[in-house]
């Protein structure tokens, strides 16, 4: 009786209800396995399935085997790390792309093995979440039915093979070794001079390293300094370097230490409190007790009688009680100027300044050539070449100062000059950069100073951009006109108060110029015509030459210093277009009349203007003098350098900082604030915005930071807080304006936010440039059709704190005046959106710039704001008194303290600091702790979270990744399945994993330098890794790190020998999928949205190689979709942090959070590795070299055609101006009259015009 129930027991067991699972076979029975396998064998869909699987197979592996075979033997040869294992499955809600490397079909084993539970066998038709799913325009041709195939059993990401550089290729200055300099320290001084001078005009290039770059000089150089400091290091630190004997006699003699104190204990306690912070912190601290306190040569007994004061004088005294005197000291000195007072009897009167606190510049660079830095100066100019690994196709590289073309050309001039009587020394260039700008020393008060720095050009970017580099050379202080000339003015005859205030400008305008006149005293001239004899870091004597190539300022001081009205008819500094031809920002008429209208100066014009001026009595603003002068006046740098061969409009370089991030985008940043003021419920949206900003997550150390209480209100926001607003204002933004100025308002935003991350590029191409001139005619389009479409629907007026900060000024008029200035106070004023003004006309300047003198990173105004932390810490040590000279007191101080240690540094050792081998950790891919401080049983862990649904089947998962990792499987085996014997051979020792708090990623920028983000789950958790699809639509997938563990892991082998013991470290994962029907790239002008994968998914949860991630990535929530349980049912759960109870049912992918991010979605990134540069090109829309990909299309394409392309064939018609001066806010006849194919674009909607051949390269 027991046997005969164990019989029908055993039968209804196999009775059960099974289904082909064929796609498009509806077949369905209660059978066995015998009868499944029946139906399939005479099944012609489950045929068809299986030949289509098994070739799909086929391919697979032979394509991983000819694409990756060297590449994947030497990886797993030398990072068994890094084999990419992640396994996770898909339900048949979620399709894939029919290019997947998983297979597409299961056999009747894997089948049987994981059977679709009756939640997953339900098919909804309105999923919109695919994993893997397309990037771009491409995207609806990309999809096929979900019924066409079989969803795949695994998900592995590809396998990331990156590029393994050596140190000098990291370094971005370095290129591959130069022969002749191999050989050069074993030959005599002399001989290698007079080898270059024959050997002059031989150009040289250089052998293409990994990253397929090269140099290529013009004339064979004799000095080549990277092989001697490593400049990624630069970038962190001053070098330090053992003094050459027989330096420059004019160089100071310095003393190692403890000159100028008595001992060593006193001389550590004054270099750190002169090290340039005034905060007692807690790095302040430890830097005493590192630095002094557990000195070797510490004694307190030094300290008995000790006098701060006595030993500050005694820094500036020596000990027979002179002062310590460098020929590069301050000097300080009066300025005077010549006030107009409209009399010829009387003639101008002579006014002085006192104050004029600076350092003789052939002085200092006399002594930077003494200096250890000097080690790292680039003296000869070359071109960057860069040959893709791709294709072999060959580009400019644009990048340093010393690498453009303005230092090619200025070298190619110097060589050209007559040489100097008996001199058969070496000429070359001293690259002066000039940045300055006037800043408040403390939050509180009116204490402010006008600093003039100088920076080298010589030395490469990454160190002048750092603060602590010892980079920047104080070289002045300029004085401001004193409010006491106004007691001056207001005796003067016959001046009314419009003439008053243009009195005051000129007087301002003289005094700068004065300044300069002192600076470019007779040496300098004398130094920039013939040249200056100096001993460079080498030994070798040369003649250096100075020249001036960058000036670099916002625009009230480039007015200064180019003598011209401040927003007057022609208010760029560079060119002549007036203010009213503003408009047609982005039109060939504009960008042609920025060439053939270049600023020139004509001296004989200001000399005539002056005579009337100071001679003949005329007013500064008179008629007679606008009439001779036009739009310039005096300039000291036209004067004196002009005649040799310095053009002073071009050095004024673009302000990316001032013009872009506190200009143009703050601009357009208010006016979008002032049109959801103007939307009903306009205040409810302004909070909704300012919610959204406060929800934003941050990202990397201090990239994304987290935003203030109230954005809209613009509180104490600094630069770098404006572009943190834009990289993420598109999510913020949406669905905030009505439907069809939303379409506007966020294609605006895309390709405000694309030229943004194009316009501060630390390594351009030409493939770049190209892109970035065709990104700004997109933006000019788009402000136009903002400024005609969504700007004129509403009547702005003005925030509520501008109309707080006019009533405050006119609360300060008049009494006589107040009755009318009330009533006209309390009537908010009307805004409008205007692209007629300099900074929106500067955009247009950049790729010319940058052409020439390499990025804007290398001259823009932040580097200067860098520097004013010095002096903002030396201001608390001052008296406030004489602030400029106390100032320039404790500069010299910091300096001489620098020498001081460097001659330390030679005395004691011969290797420089700077260049010590680099972390071993920072050149591995990544770095877990290996602490065990935090063990966690895996079964206790299971039953405290036994209903958490992100733990479900968390054991089988994990022994099915370490058995992938431990046997090195492919991803051809991602849809395998192990046994239970399989996974039993798996032990983990006491069931205990180890978990950790962060992970550090590192990897190699686009432009060749070495960095990392920090993974943290309960932070910033979300990564990317390559994509694992054979044919991806898109090039990455991305996942959010429940969990960083380490473990030991025990593998039995299958022969019985000894189990083997490995160390593995993993990451658990929650997977995201990108929504299928959403159009990105720039065709669409959209970011890339994704999804949760749905826990209904068996391997919406799984486990990551960490090799395979690439770096953390920065999503941000799309407010417009809010949130949601549709992922994960609601409640508390390990996937949600901060104890959340549901989710933000969509992401956007921040792909403008740097400048990396934003390459690594573009195939133009040279740093990166050619695989991911080949999977991101293979993901544009057609198959075409990066070069290829920019160019534009010759006539075919009606709107680039419509906006007359700079280049056009078509003749250009100034005429046409007239019809275009519309949109500026001075002309008369407003006609807004450009084309209906450009007012009436399609900004991402369904109609997007396909035969744009330009955007469908560059769309994903």
């Amino acid at each position: 009786m027991h046997l005969f129930a164990t019989f029908w027991t055993g039968f209804f067991v196999f009775l059960i209800m099974v289904s082909c699972d064929a796609p498009g076979c509806q077949w369905e029975r209660k059978t066995d396995n015998r009868g499944l396998n029946r139906h399939r064998a005479s099944c012609h869909f489950y045929k068809k399935g299986s030949s289509v699987a098994s070739r799909r197979r086929q391919e697979r592996a032979k394509e991983a085997v000819i694409s990756n075979f060297q590449d994947a033997i030497r990886h797993v040869r030398e990072r068994p790390s890094l084999v990419p294992i992640a396994p996770c499955r898909l339900n048949r809600s979620i399709s894939m792309a029919c290019g997947l490397s998983c297979a597409q079909s299961k056999s009747s084993l894997t089948d049987s093995q994981h059977p679709f539970d009756s939640e997953q066998q339900q098919i909804n038709q309105n999923d919109d979440v695919e994993m893997g799913n397309s990037f771009g325009v491409m995207i609806e041709s990309d999809h096929r039915d979900s019924g066409s195939f079989v969803p795949p059993m695994g998900r592995i990401p590809g396998r990331l093979v990156d590029i393994e550089p050596s140190r000098d290729d990291l370094n971005h200055s370095n290129g591959a070794d130069i022969p002749s300099n191999q050989t050069a320290s074993l030959i005599p001084a002399q001989t290698r001079i007079r080898r270059v001078l024959l050997t002059l005009r031989d150009t040289l290039q250089t052998t293409f390293n990994s990253f397929g770059l090269c140099r290529l000089y013009p004339r064979r150089p004799s000095f080549e300094p990277d092989q001697l400091i490593s400049s990624s290091l630069l970038a962190r630190t001053a070098p330090k370097h053992t003094s050459t004997p027989g330096t420059d006699t004019n160089s100071p003699k310095v003393i190692a230490p403890p000159y100028p104190f008595p001992n060593m204990t006193i001389y550590r306690l004054l270099s750190w409190m002169n090290s340039g912070s005034t905060m007692v912190s807690e790095s302040k601290v430890s830097q005493l007790v590192r630095d002094v306190l557990l000195a070797e040569d510490y004694d307190p007994k030094h300290l008995e009688n000790f006098s701060v004061r006595r030993s500050l004088r005694e820094l500036d005294m020596d000990e027979s009680g002179k002062r310590v005197t460098f020929p590069d000291d301050w000097v300080q000195t009066d300025v005077a100027i010549s006030i107009p007072t409209k009399s010829r009897d009387d003639g101008p009167q002579r006014y002085t300044i006192s104050g004029f606190h600076f350092r003789p510049l052939v002085e200092v660079i006399r002594a930077a050539f003494a200096d250890a830095q000097a080690r790292a100066f680039h003296l000869f100019p070359f071109q960057r070449l860069w040959k893709d690994p791709l294709d072999g196709h060959q580009e400019r590289i644009y990048d340093e100062l010393y690498t453009s073309d303005a230092w090619l050309e200025a070298q190619d001039s110097l060589q050209k000059l007559p040489k100097e009587p008996g001199c058969s020394l070496e000429r070359v260039i001293a690259g002066l950069m000039f940045f300055s700008d006037a800043t408040h020393l403390a939050n509180f008060g009116t204490a402010k100073a006008w600093p003039l720095y100088l920076y080298f050009g010589n030395l490469t970017k990454y160190a002048r951009s750092s603060p602590q580099s010892g980079a920047c050379h104080l070289v002045g202080f300029l004085p401001s006109l004193p409010d006491s000339v106004k007691d001056v003015l207001s005796k003067l005859s016959r001046i009314s108060k419009t003439g008053m205030a243009s009195l005051h400008a000129h007087c301002r305008r003289e005094l700068f110029h004065s300044c300069w006149e002192i600076l470019l005293d007779e040496d300098f001239i004398a130094a920039y015509q013939h040249g200056i004899v100096l001993r460079c870091a080498d030994g070798v004597m040369r003649r250096v030459f100075p020249r001036i190539f960058t000036y670099s300022a916002d625009y009230p001081e480039k007015v200064l210093i180019a003598t011209i009205k401040d927003m007057g008819l022609c208010p760029c500094p560079r060119c002549l277009t007036p203010k009213r031809l503003f408009n047609v920002l982005g039109l060939a008429r504009d960008m042609k009349r920025r060439i053939t209208n270049l600023r020139v100066y004509v001296m004989t014009n200001v000399i005539k203007a002056r005579e009337f001026i100071y001679t003949s009595g005329n007013t500064v603003d008179g008629e007679k003098v606008d009439h001779t002068l036009g739009e310039g006046s005096w300039n000291q740098f036209v004067q004196k350098l002009a005649p040799l061969g310095l053009d002073p409009f071009r050095m004024l370089v673009v302000d990316f900082m001032h013009e872009c991030k506190l200009g143009t985008w703050k601009g357009l940043f208010t006016h979008l604030i002032r049109l959801l003021y103007a939307l009903p419920r306009g205040s409810e949206l302004v909070a909704a915005l300012d919610s959204r900003f406060r929800q934003v997550p941050t990202f990397g150390n201090g990239v994304i930071r987290k935003f203030s209480n109230n954005t809209s209100e613009m509180k104490r926001l600094a630069a770098r807080d404006f572009e943190d607003i834009l990289q993420c204002a598109i999510p913020v933004f949406e669905g905030l304006f009505p439907d069809s100025h939303d379409v506007v308002v966020q294609s605006l935003l895309y390709q405000f936010a694309q030229w943004h991350a194009l316009a501060k590029l630390r390594l351009h191409s030409e493939s770049t440039l190209t892109f970035f001139e065709q990104s700004f005619q997109k933006l000019s389009q788009k402000l136009r059709k903002f400024q005609n479409y969504t700007c004129a629907a509403f009547n702005c007026v003005e925030l509520p704190r501008e109309k707080a900060a006019r009533q405050k000024q006119s609360n300060k008029r008049s009494e006589t005046n107040a009755t009318s200035t009330e009533s006209q106070a309390s009537m908010p004023r009307t805004k409008k959106f205007h692209l007629g003004t300099y900074k929106f006309h500067a955009m247009g300047d950049y790729v010319r710039t940058i052409k020439f003198f390499g990025t804007t990173d290398s001259f823009t105004t932040q580097i200067g704001e860098l520097a004013h932390k010095a002096l903002k810490a030396f201001y608390p040590l001052t008296s406030k008194l004489d602030t400029p000279g106390q100032l320039a007191k404790h500069e010299r101080r910091r300096r001489v303290l620098r020498r001081v240690a460097e001659g330390g540094v030679s005395s004691s050792s011969n290797q420089s600091p700077a260049i010590a081998p680099p972390s071993i950790s920072f050149e591995m891919h990544h770095y877990i702790a290996p602490t065990r401080n935090n063990a966690v049983n895996i079964f206790a862990f299971l039953r405290e979270h036994d209903r958490d649904p992100a733990i479900k089947n968390f054991v089988p998962k994990l022994r099915d990744h370490i058995l992938y990792r431990l046997r090195e499987l492919d991803i051809s085996y991602c849809d395998h399945t192990f046994t239970d014997e399989e996974r039993n051979s798996v032990i983990i020792p006491n069931n205990t994993i180890y978990s950790v708090h962060t992970m550090q990623v590192h990897y190699t920028t686009y432009d060749l330098r070495r960095e990392y983000d920090t993974i943290n789950p309960n932070s910033h958790g979300d990564v990317m890794v390559l994509s694992g699809e054979t044919k991806p639509s898109h090039p990455y997938w991305y996942a959010r790190v429940l969990g960083i563990f380490h473990m030991e892991v025990w593998l039995q082998n299958r022969d019985g020998g000894q189990p083997a013991k490995r160390h593995l470290e993993v990451l658990w994962v929650r997977w995201l999928a990108a929504l299928r029907n959403h159009r990105t790239g720039m065709k669409h002008t959209r970011l890339p949205k994704l999804a949760f994968v749905e826990e209904t998914d068996r391997d919406a949860f799984g486990f990551l190689d960490p090799g395979q991630v690439i770096r953390g990535t920065h999503l941000i929530p799309a407010f417009a979709s809010g949130r949601g349980v549709s992922s994960l049912r609601h409640g508390k759960s390990l996937a949600r942090p901060q104890g959340e109870t549901d989710d933000w049912e969509e992401h956007y992918v921040g792909i403008f959070v740097d400048r990396d991010m934003y390459m690594r979605y573009t195939p133009f990134g040279i740093g990166h590795s050619p695989m991911l540069r080949r999977i991101t090109r293979d993901c544009l829309s057609e198959s075409v070299r990066p070069s290829d990909a920019m160019d534009t299309a010759d006539g075919d394409n009606e709107e680039d055609a419509e906006q007359d392309e700079v280049g056009d064939d078509s003749p250009y018609n100034e005429g046409d101006d007239g019809q275009d001066d519309g949109d500026d806010e001075g002309c008369e006849n407003s006609d807004n009259e450009f084309s209906g194919e450009e007012l009436n674009e399609d900004d991402g909607s369904e109609d997007d015009s396909e035969d744009d051949e330009f955007d469908d390269h560059i769309s994903f």
